[in-house]
């Protein structure tokens, strides 16, 4: 019996370099699946999931052969464009305050959590330096009094859920930051910051004495032959008892969950290194990093080490169902960055943005994953809903772990979720998305 999958473009162009990436030093050259090859496990997408999923597989299953593909370079993809946070706790990008229901979010930070401890874990063993992996915390940053008053209601849902915070002032929050702009800010301790790119190719680095590892290597067709996957590249191909997708959006791409899937681009940023003098007049510390009270305001991180002392901003969302971004919307969009730089940092305007880009998140509009096994033997970890560097990471752990047969009772929450819901069809999607998405950004106002 034969199965066949269609896959449509998954190189899908992120636009721009994203900052994390063009700070590093040039990777080894890649190496690209040239022959046809057959391996127990066959991983694609080199993301948080795929890269996690893969780590996890060793270690269930270390005497059978693992094979990754990724489209691109790793650390390239959205994986090593967003902001940089491993969040621990409730982080609902759709409501004002992050917040949801008390039992349900506590539940959702134990397995936050769960993912965290995985993912340091592998930051011990791979020598992860604490620029690139630092358990630090985060602050949600108010800029108003309405986005004080979130952090407020916020510290109380967390009391409820009995999770500790520290409240910090306008004078700690310049302190910190050496910005006069915030209010106050909202401190919760378990949060990771990340360098993402280096993050992202440090793990893979990792894994690969026991994974093999072909990047540029797109995956053209799927076909199951006797119980076998073959996945067909350009210039190869695999075959593989089982397989994992973990290409988060792209699910789309290789035929599944069609007009079920939201594609939403995040832009950001990054200033190029300051001077010494420059660092001094900023003042605060070496290394913070702050997400807005409201959701739709601007996360800033301030950085040091490998490629110097830096600002990042991050804000501005657009849909786009075809998954496509250009150019063109990346310089519309961070006109808002320069604003939100200059409202904070008076004291750069000399300190020009060095690298802008954007990058997609994946969200289905009832804010549930796709998880599970789509096909015999094929297994998805995708649609983290926002919350890419934990989520993603947990729905690689628990797919290679479900693959296996390993219990795990996160597992059964994730296969008893509904499927994601059905979008209104275009050009309604699209537009729809993008109203609420610009009316929400207008009300965050000046936390933006």
């Amino acid at each position: 019996m034969s199965l066949k999958i269609r896959v449509s473009n998954t190189n899908h162009g992120n636009p721009g370099v994203s900052g994390w990436y063009a700070i590093l030093p040039e990777p080894e050259p890649p190496c690209i699946l040239q022959e046809d090859i057959t391996t127990d496990w066959l991983v694609i997408g080199g993301g948080f999931a795929g890269l996690s999923a893969a780590r996890r597989l060793n270690q269930l299953r270390a005497n059978e052969r693992i094979v990754l593909l990724d489209s691109i370079r790793i650390g390239e993809g959205s994986s090593g464009r967003n902001s940089g946070f491993m969040i621990d706790l409730p982080h609902d990008i759709s409501t004002d305050s992050y917040a949801g229901a008390v039992e349900q979010d506590v539940l959702q930070t134990r397995k936050n959590r769960y993912a965290i401890a995985f993912a340091a874990e592998a930051a011990e063993e791979f020598g992860f330096t604490q620029e690139v992996f630092n358990p630090c915390g985060k602050i949600n940053a108010a800029a108003t009094e309405k986005g004080d008053q979130h952090n407020r209601e916020y510290i109380e849902h967390l009391k409820a859920m009995g999770e500790e915070s520290s409240w910090l002032d306008s004078a700690e929050m310049k302190r910190i930051t050496g910005s006069e702009y915030y209010l106050s800010g909202l401190l919760t301790p378990k949060t990771v910051t990340i360098q993402a790119a280096a993050y992202t190719r440090g793990f893979a680095r990792g894994i690969s004495g026991n994974v093999d590892i072909y990047e540029i290597t797109p995956v053209i067709a799927l076909e199951r032959t006797n119980g076998i996957w073959q996945a067909k590249t350009p210039k190869g191909s695999v075959k593989a008892s089982k397989v994992i997708l973990s290409v988060n959006g792209h699910l789309q791409s290789f035929g599944f969950m069609q007009s079920r899937l939201m594609h939403i681009f995040l832009y950001a940023s990054m200033t190029r290194a300051m001077s010494t003098d420059e660092v001094n007049k900023l003042g605060g510390e070496p290394s913070w990093g702050v997400a807005p009270a409201n959701p739709f305001g601007s996360s800033v991180r301030k950085i040091y080490g490998v490629g110097g002392h830096r600002i990042l901003m991050r804000n501005k969302f657009h849909f786009n169902s075809t998954m496509e971004a250009t150019e063109r919307d990346v310089q519309k969009a961070v006109r808002d960055h320069d604003r939100s730089f200059q409202r904070r940092f008076p004291m750069l305007k000399d300190v020009e943005m060095e690298h802008r880009w954007g990058g997609r998140l994946c969200l289905s509009w009832n804010n549930v994953p796709v998880f599970g096994e789509l096909e015999e033997n094929m297994f998805a970890a995708c649609c983290q809903n926002g919350l890419g560097v934990s989520k993603g990471t947990l729905s690689g752990i628990l797919a290679a772990e479900y693959a296996c047969g390993f219990q795990n009772s996160y597992i059964d929450d994730y296969l008893n979720e509904v499927q994601p819901t059905r979008l209104p069809p275009e050009p309604f999607a699209t537009i729809g998305a993008n109203a609420y998405l610009n009316w929400q950004e207008w009300r965050a106002g000046l936390e933006k």
